[in-house]
C-alpha cells in the first residue's frame, strides 16, 4: 500500500504546469483546447441558478435578449483584447506575472484574496451539483432561504462532489481542457431539450407562439416580491462582468498563457453565447415551468429525467475544475514549496467545506458581481504595466527590476479604486453590477499617476531606453 501511494506522490509531484516559469512552445496548445475548456466552464451548473434568477428579477424578455447579445458581446472582446495578449506575451500565470510587478508582499495579499474568492466560485458549482447527485438517495435539498447545511446527507454528497472534481483539477490543465470536450456537446443539448419538453407546459405548441409566452408566462416584467426589477443595462453589465475577475481581472491569463496566439481569446465566444446566452434561457423557462425556485438538480430531473439530473451534475464539474486550478495555482503563488497537486488538493478541502452552506449559490449575482469588482483593478495594473508601460516611458516588472517587496503604486490603485467604488455605491447609490466600468478606469488613471510618482526614485540604470 506504501509503494502505491510512493508511486503516485512521484507521479503527481512529476506534472509540470509551469507554474513559475513561462510555457515552453511545445506546451503551447489550439483552438481546440480552449474552445472546448470556454463551452464547457460557461455550460455550467450555475447557469440553472443565474438564469433562474433573472427571471425572479422580473427581466423583460426584451431586454434579456438584447442585453444579453450586447453584454456577451462585450465580454467575449474583453477576453480577446485584453487578457489574451497579456498572457500570450508572458506565457505566465497571473501570480507569478503579479509578483514581478508588485512584489512578494503584495503578490502574496493579493493571491489569498483571489484564491478565497475563486474557492466561493467553485464551492457554489459544487453545491448545484450536489443538488443532483442527491436525489436518488432522498436527500432533502436545501430552500432558497436556507443559509445552513440542512442534513448530513447534504454534506456527505457536497464532499463526494468535491473530491471528484479536486481530483480533475490536481491532474492539470490537460485533463481539465480534455473533461470539458468531452462533457460539453451532451451538456449543451440537454440544456436545450430540457427547455423544449416544459415549452408545452407554458402553453407553447408552435414555434410562433414562443415569443408571446415568452414575454406572458417566463420574463414578464415583473419581479418576485422583495427583489429589485432588472432592466436591459443589468443584464448587459451582468453578463459583461459576471467573469470581470478572468477577462478584466486578468485569472484567464492561467489558462490563455498555453495559446499559440492572442486571437484564441475568441474562443470565449463558446462559453458565452453557448452557456450564457442560451444556458440562461434555458435555465430561465424551466424555472418558469418549474411554478418557483426550486433545487437545480430537482428542476432538471423534473424536465429532463435522468439525463437533466446528470447535466447538472456534470455542468457542475466542467466549471469547478478549472476554477479550483485556478485557485490552486494561485495559493501555489503563496506557498512556492509544496507541490501544486498538495496546494490544489487543499484548495479543493476549503472549496468543499464552503460548498456546504447553500447561501452562498442563492446570492450568486451579487456574489459574482463583487468579486469581478474585487480583483479588476489589479487587471489593469497587469494590462498597463505588460501592454503599454514602455510606451509610457515606464519601467514594468517594477518590483523585480528594482528588488522591492511591495509597490505603492500598485497596492494603492487597488485599495484607492475599491475605496472610490465603495464611496460611488454608498452615495450616489451605483449597483455593484455597474461599478466595473468606472473603477477600471480609476484604476487606470491612479497606477499611471502613481508609477510616474514612484518611478522616479529608481536607480537610472533600470530606467527603461
Amino acid at each position: 500500500m506504501n509503494e502505491l501511494l510512493n508511486r503516485i506522490e512521484a507521479r503527481l509531484d512529476a506534472t509540470d504546469e509551469y507554474e513559475r516559469e513561462p510555457v515552453p512552445e511545445n506546451k503551447l496548445k489550439g483552438w481546440r483546447a480552449f474552445l472546448g475548456m470556454y463551452a464547457g466552464e460557461h455550460t455550467a451548473g450555475t447557469e440553472f441558478v443565474i438564469g433562474a434568477l433573472f427571471v425572479a428579477h422580473g427581466v423583460s424578455a426584451v431586454n434579456l435578449v438584447s442585453g444579453l447579445v450586447v453584454g456577451n458581446l462585450l465580454a467575449v472582446l474583453s477576453w480577446a483584447f485584453l487578457c489574451a495578449p497579456v498572457a500570450v506575451r508572458t506565457k505566465l500565470t497571473l501570480y507569478w506575472q503579479l509578483k514581478k510587478i508588485c512584489g512578494g508582499n503584495l503578490a502574496i495579499l493579493y493571491n489569498i484574496v483571489n484564491a478565497v474568492m475563486f474557492c466561493f466560485l467553485a464551492g457554489a458549482m459544487i453545491s448545484v451539483a450536489a443538488t443532483a447527485v442527491g436525489l436518488p438517495f432522498q436527500i432533502p435539498m436545501p430552500g432558497l432561504d436556507d443559509w445552513m447545511p440542512t442534513s448530513v446527507g447534504w454534506v456527505v454528497t457536497v464532499f463526494l462532489v468535491g473530491m471528484v472534481i479536486t481530483v480533475v483539477a490536481i491532474a492539470g490543465y490537460d485533463y481539465v481542457a480534455r473533461f470539458a470536450n468531452i462533457s460539453f456537446p451532451w451538456m449543451f443539448l440537454v440544456f436545450i431539450a430540457a427547455a423544449l419538453a416544459v415549452l408545452p407546459d407554458l402553453g407553447v405548441t408552435s414555434p410562433s407562439e414562443f415569443w408571446t409566452v415568452a414575454q406572458e408566462r417566463i420574463w414578464t416584467g415583473e419581479p418576485a416580491p422583495g427583489l429589485t426589477q432588472f432592466t436591459f443595462w443589468h443584464v448587459v453589465f451582468f453578463s459583461w462582468f459576471a467573469n470581470m475577475a478572468m477577462h478584466i481581472g486578468m485569472s484567464d491569463m492561467s489558462i490563455l498563457r498555453f495559446a499559440k496566439k492572442w486571437q484564441m481569446g475568441f474562443s470565449s465566444a463558446a462559453g458565452m453565447f453557448f452557456g450564457h446566452f442560451l444556458a440562461w434561457m434555458s435555465s430561465g423557462i424551466l424555472m418558469a415551468a418549474a411554478a418557483g425556485a426550486v433545487a437545480p438538480g430537482l428542476i432538471a430531473y423534473n424536465s429532463a429525467g435522468v439525463a437533466g439530473a446528470i447535466c447538472v451534475v456534470i455542468a457542475g464539474w466542467t466549471t469547478a475544475n478549472p476554477t479550483i486550478y485556478r485557485a490552486g495555482l494561485a495559493f501555489q503563488a503563496v506557498t512556492p514549496n509544496w507541490k501544486r497537486w498538495k496546494v490544489t488538493l487543499f484548495t479543493g478541502l476549503v472549496t468543499t467545506i464552503i460548498a456546504c452552506f447553500p447561501a452562498l449559490v442563492m446570492n450568486l449575482l451579487d456574489f459574482v458581481a463583487l468579486y469581478g469588482l474585487i480583483l479588476m483593478p489589479m487587471g489593469a495594473v497587469i494590462l498597463l504595466d505588460v501592454m503599454f508601460f514602455d510606451k509610457l516611458n515606464l519601467v514594468s516588472n517594477y518590483a523585480e527590476k528594482s528588488g522591492i517587496t511591495f509597490n505603492w503604486a500598485a497596492g494603492l490603485t487597488w485599495f484607492l479604486t475599491l475605496g472610490l467604488c465603495l464611496f460611488i455605491y454608498l452615495y450616489f447609490g451605483v449597483e455593484v453590477f455597474f461599478l466595473g466600468l468606472p473603477g477600471w478606469f480609476i484604476a487606470v488613471l491612479i497606477y499611471i499617476g502613481l508609477s510616474k510618482l514612484f518611478q522616479k526614485k529608481l536607480e537610472p540604470a533600470t530606467q527603461p531606453v
